[in-house]
C-alpha cells in the first residue's frame, strides 16, 4: 500500500432481499464510488482503484456482490441480473442516507449490467455510471466461453491456489503471471475436504434463477436503460475485448450521446486486471471532472 493511502473499513450493507453484503470503504471526501466487481469476482478486484479514487477526494466502497466473496448465499437462489440490480439500489440507497449523496457507480461486467439495470428501474439511484467492458449488447459466443472458464472447476475446485493459478494462466495467456499468489487466494475459499475452490455460489451460474437466464428479455432492458440515461456515464472497453465489439460501443454511444468513452489498449474483458494503472487513470479523469469540485466543497465543510 502506498504511504498515506486510505485504510480500508469493514462495512455490511442489507441487500434488496435482507442478504448480507459485505464491503469496504475508503474514506477519502464526500461523494460515494461504488465499485461492483464481475460475475465470479470478489471486491479485492477492486483495492488498488478505490485506495487511489478516495484519494483523490471521494468515498470509495468495493462490494462483494450476493452470492461472491463474504456476501451471503442467498436461499432461495435468485441470481438473476434483476437480483443484482436491487441490491445495487439497495446500497445505493444506504450510501445516500449516509453521505447525502448518490453513489457513482463502477460497475464491471455483471456489475456494469446490474448497474445499468438499477439506472432503468430507478432513474435517481445512481448519480453515475461507469460502465467497464459492458454494453446492452455482448458477445453471446464471448459470454458462453467466460461462463464455461468459471462453470469447468466449479464444482471440483483445485487441490492448491498454485493449480488454480496454472488454470488461470491458461486461459489468460497475455496476462504476466503475478509473482504473489496473495491476490488469487482472496478469491478462493478452502472447503472441509481440503480442495479450495471459487469464492462464489456455483447456483450463480448453474441455478433455475441465474445470469444466464432470460438474455434477450435482459438485453431489451438494458438498451431502453441505454437510451433513458440521463446520469453523466463513461464506458471503458478493453480493446481486444472478446465480449464487447467495437460496434456494440458505438451502439452504447449512439444510444446515450452524452456518454464518454474510453478505449484502453493491451486490455482484454478483465480491464482491471490487465492495465489497472490506465483503467485508474480513465476513471479518475472522469470522476474528477464530473463529480471532483462537489466532493471537493462538501469534505471541506465537514
Amino acid at each position: 500500500m502506498t504511504a498515506g493511502a486510505p485504510r480500508g473499513e469493514r462495512l455490511v450493507f442489507q441487500g434488496a432481499d435482507l442478504n448480507r453484503l459485505v464491503g469496504t470503504v475508503y474514506r477519502g471526501g464526500a461523494r460515494p464510488v461504488l465499485l461492483l466487481h464481475g460475475g465470479g469476482q470478489t471486491r479485492h478486484a477492486f483495492d488498488d482503484a478505490a485506495r487511489r479514487i478516495a484519494g483523490a477526494g471521494f468515498l470509495a466502497v468495493t462490494l462483494d456482490q450476493r452470492g461472491h466473496g463474504e456476501s451471503e448465499w442467498v436461499a432461495n437462489g435468485a441470481y438473476a441480473f434483476a437480483d443484482y440490480a436491487r441490491d445495487v439500489e439497495a446500497v445505493a440507497a444506504a450510501l445516500r442516507r449516509e453521505s447525502g449523496l448518490a453513489p457513482v457507480a463502477v460497475g464491471a461486467s455483471m456489475g456494469g449490467i446490474a448497474s445499468l439495470s438499477a439506472l432503468g428501474r430507478s432513474p435517481d439511484a445512481l448519480a453515475g455510471l461507469v460502465l467497464v467492458d459492458v454494453t446492452p449488447r455482448l458477445d453471446r459466443s464471448g459470454v458462453e466461453a467466460v461462463l464455461g472458464f468459471m462453470a469447468e472447476r466449479a464444482e471440483l475446485g483445485f487441490s492448491s491456489i498454485e493449480e488454480a493459478a496454472d488454470a488461470i494462466a491458461a486461459y489468460l495467456p497475455h496476462r504476466e503471471r503475478p509473482r504473489s499468489l496473495a491476490g488469487l487466494r482472496k478469491n478462493l475459499r478452502r472447503s472441509d475436504d481440503g480442495r479450495w475452490r471459487w469464492h462464489w455460489d456455483p447456483r450463480f451460474i448453474h441455478g433455475t434463477r441465474s445470469i444466464d437466464q432470460d438474455a434477450a428479455a435482459t438485453e431489451t432492458a438494458l438498451l431502453a436503460a441505454a437510451a433513458g440515461l440521463r446520469a453523466p456515464a463513461l464506458l471503458v472497453r478493453g480493446r481486444s475485448s472478446e465480449l464487447v465489439t467495437e460496434e456494440h460501443a458505438r451502439e452504447f454511444l449512439a444510444l446515450a450521446p452524452d456518454a464518454e468513452y474510453a478505449d484502453i489498449a493491451g486490455a482484454r474483458h478483465m480491464v482491471a486486471g490487465d492495465r489497472n494503472d490506465v483503467f485508474t487513470a480513465a476513471i479518475l479523469d472522469f470522476l474528477t471532472r464530473r463529480f471532483g469540485a462537489a466532493a471537493r466543497a462538501l469534505s471541506a465543510a465537514d
